[in-house]
């Protein structure tokens, strides 16, 4: 559970990026720190993790598809009553903090047929940290889309995010991460990955996360309201009596 202090530094760090993308209106900005990505670790690192693991026979089944809007990805069937919009940033620890509490209870309510989950991917934190890992990761995401396995990469793509502070979403390691979901390395995945597809896609699901009014990530909306307070996002338990109170569960 996160205190005060580390719930406003979160704030502060994302939204300190964002206004610095918002106020140029390009992505040349770079954060205060001036901080330089460290390098990207070895591919050996990524391994089977127990998120992942635990949660892939529900995600597998679950539908995924693009957005109306032609940006957020959607999990879940269009016939459920509620939808939970997600802005993450894949190299976001916060992002990955809540996807390991609350990912388990939102794969169970989507396969139940009870929320369907939009997802806004941005970038952002490549500016403000320096590299390519969060554009790299937003274009592999897409790129799972299309291969119908977006569900699962996403849980395992967050269940090995590598330090913050490390430029680790090279294309190696993303291939790497792929060997991890069945099915999901081909020729068209790999190429996708490798060549720089859907860099028009991920620069527009910047643009939307930037002009959504987020302040930072992850935000989680419920119907369209924040969904809160912060210290529930990241403590399963919490989160999921959150939904409950909200009539969700």
């Amino acid at each position: 559970m996160l205190n005060s202090a580390a719930r406003s530094a979160r704030h502060r760090s994302t939204l300190g990026a964002l206004a610095a993308l918002l106020c140029a209106g390009a992505v040349a900005c770079s954060s205060g720190s001036g901080e330089k990505a460290e390098p990207a670790p070895a591919v050996s690192t990524v391994g089977p993790t127990a998120r992942a693991g635990e949660a892939a026979p529900t995600l597998a089944k679950l539908p995924a598809k693009l957005g109306a809007d032609g940006t957020s990805l959607i999990v879940g069937k269009d016939s459920a009553p509620h939808t939970v919009k997600i802005l993450e940033d894949p190299r976001c620890p916060y992002c990955a903090k809540f996807e390991t509490a609350a990912g388990p209870k939102l794969a169970e309510l989507a396969a139940d047929g009870k929320i369907k989950i939009e997802y806004t991917i941005a970038s952002f934190l490549d500016v403000n940290l320096g590299g390519s890992g969060s554009a790299n990761a937003a274009r592999a995401l897409r790129a799972s889309l299309d291969a119908n396995k977006f569900p699962e990469y996403h849980a395992a793509l967050y269940a090995s995010q590598p330090k913050e502070s490390i430029d680790g979403f090279t294309p190696a390691f993303l291939l790497a991460l792929a060997d991890q979901v069945p099915g999901l390395r081909g020729a068209a995945f790999d190429k996708a990955v490798t060549s720089g597809a859907h860099a028009d896609w991920t620069a527009r699901a910047e643009k939307a996360f930037e002009t959504s009014g987020a302040r930072g990530t992850p935000t989680v909306l419920l119907d369209g309201k924040p969904l809160g307070p912060d210290d529930a996002l990241y403590e399963a338990g919490a989160f999921a009596g959150m939904l409950k109170e909200r009539g969700i569960g």
